[in-house]
């Protein structure tokens, strides 16, 4: 088990073995899941390269393309 001690601002340190596990570098967002009288620190990923790749397309345009569309759409 690993610990760390609460600071007078409610800060905690991670121990460097958990942020290993999870990955975490500097500026990375956890979450805390509070769930069934315990709490679960999880990696957080709500940033958008966290859903990079998620999604598969079968159709790929250029970015000349995207402009005319967009421009097309926005004229509706």
């Amino acid at each position: 088990m690993q610990t760390s001690t609460l600071t007078a601002k409610g800060q905690v340190t991670i121990p460097a073995e958990v942020r290993r596990f999870l990955n975490l570098k500097p500026g990375d967002q956890i979450a805390f899941v509070l769930e069934d009288g315990r709490v679960t620190v999880v990696r957080s990923e709500d940033r958008i390269e966290a859903a990079f790749g998620i999604i598969k397309a079968d159709l790929s345009i250029g970015s000349d393309d995207m402009k005319r569309i967009v421009r097309e759409q926005a004229g509706r």
